[in-house]
């Protein structure tokens, strides 16, 4: 179990969702050194793939940073016309404090107060949260699929099933990412929304796992996991402002969830009667490979569409907006001319090759557009 973003094999390969053999359990050398045990880790939670959800919280981050520059300009340009005011008047032009008429200290800056626009500790925190919360979901998932990557020919060499990881450290280095991601988000103080929110994006990141139990609908879930991240990254960045311009990145995240379940469908394919014989849910389960790719080219023109109509709520973007989404849209029909329902073979080229050059590519569009 474990499709998509959070489960994609190690090996990277697919089989035959029509032929389910004996899992092979022979042992692997157990890996002693900590240098070859962190590479353990980091294959265990594939860290390569966090290159899916990081780009769109980078990219929602530095949309709420251009919004807050504007803001940023309004009030200096504001300060600097109360000055200007100010020094006009011969009483204050004599040396008088003007704020101290309002019982403010005479030492008190207007424009100190004005919030900076740009904090690197922002940064770090969207980059220190993104690698602990999905470090800390992907090992929840393994350790709670564990039974059925056991029974299941294409994930059976996946870290707990062969031996290579115990139970224990998965355990203790999910509780170690989730203090992380926690502690991660005290770097917004004094907005303390990423603080108070930090427990709720955890339970659904890591309720996805166990969505496969009773819902087909687990592609969505997961989809809902990754459009956390712009959401959360705009609300880290603009606080209790963030509501104000909400329209943006309940677009963009409304993108990311439809462009994840879309690929995840399409990912969990070669999974369709292994699905079935566990009597594990799943879009393919219920609706067969042909059906589940219909389902999946719906959830992809819902991507376009929702790309496409960003800027009618963000002036930030333009014509080179425009032209990324039309490459992602090219790329969305090349991934789906990648895979048929009798030839699963390309899955894999389908699932990580493109989709990493839309995640990223977006991200560079995006802040190219911001810039010019």
């Amino acid at each position: 179990m474990g499709n998509g973003e959070w489960g994609m094999g190690n090996d990277g390969s697919g089989v035959d969702p029509g032929r389910v053999s004996t899992p092979d359990h022979s042992p692997f050398p157990i890996p002693h050194s900590p240098f070859a045990r962190l590479r353990m880790f980091l294959e265990l939670i594939r860290f390569s793939h966090t290159v899916f959800a990081l780009p769109f919280a980078l990219l929602s981050a530095v949309m709420a940073w251009g919004i807050r520059y504007r803001i940023w300009e309004v009030s200096t340009e504001y300060s600097q016309t109360f000055r200007n005011f100010v020094n006009s008047v011969p009483f204050f032009a004599a040396g008088a404090n003007p704020l101290a008429l309002v019982g403010a200290s005479p030492s008190a800056s207007t424009q100190d107060s004005i919030e900076p626009w740009f904090r690197w500790q922002e940064l770090v925190g969207i980059l220190l949260c993104m690698v602990f919360a999905r470090s800390a979901a992907m090992a929840f998932n393994r350790l709670v699929d564990a039974k059925f990557d056991a029974e299941n020919p294409r994930t059976a060499r996946r870290h707990i099933p062969a031996g290579l990881l115990s139970r224990g450290s998965v355990t203790f280095f999910t509780l170690v990412c989730a203090a992380g991601f926690i502690g991660s988000t005290l770097l917004f103080l004094p907005n303390r929304w990423p603080l108070y929110l930090s427990v709720p994006v955890l339970t659904i990141l890591c309720g996805y796992s166990l969505t496969k139990r009773f819902t087909s609908l687990a592609h969505f879930w997961l989809g809902m996991s990754l459009m956390l991240a712009p959401l959360a990254a705009w609300i880290a960045i603009l606080g209790d402002n963030a509501w104000e311009y909400r329209w943006p990145p309940l677009l963009l995240g409304g993108a990311v969830l439809l462009w994840v379940a879309g690929f995840d469908i399409i990912y969990a394919t070669q999974d369709v009667d292994v699905d079935r014989k566990l009597r594990l849910r799943s879009v393919p389960a219920k609706f067969g490979v042909a059906g589940s790719l219909r389902i999946a080219a719906a959830c992809h023109l819902g991507t376009i569409v929702l790309l496409f109509l960003i800027p009618t709520f963000f002036s930030g973007f333009g014509w080179i907006w425009y032209a990324g989404v039309g490459a992602v849209a090219v790329l969305l029909i090349y991934e789906h001319s990648l895979v048929r329902p009798d030839d699963l073979t390309r899955v894999n080229d389908a699932f990580f090759n493109v989709n990493a050059i839309i995640s990223l590519g977006l991200l560079i569009v995006g802040t190219v557009d911001l810039l010019v």
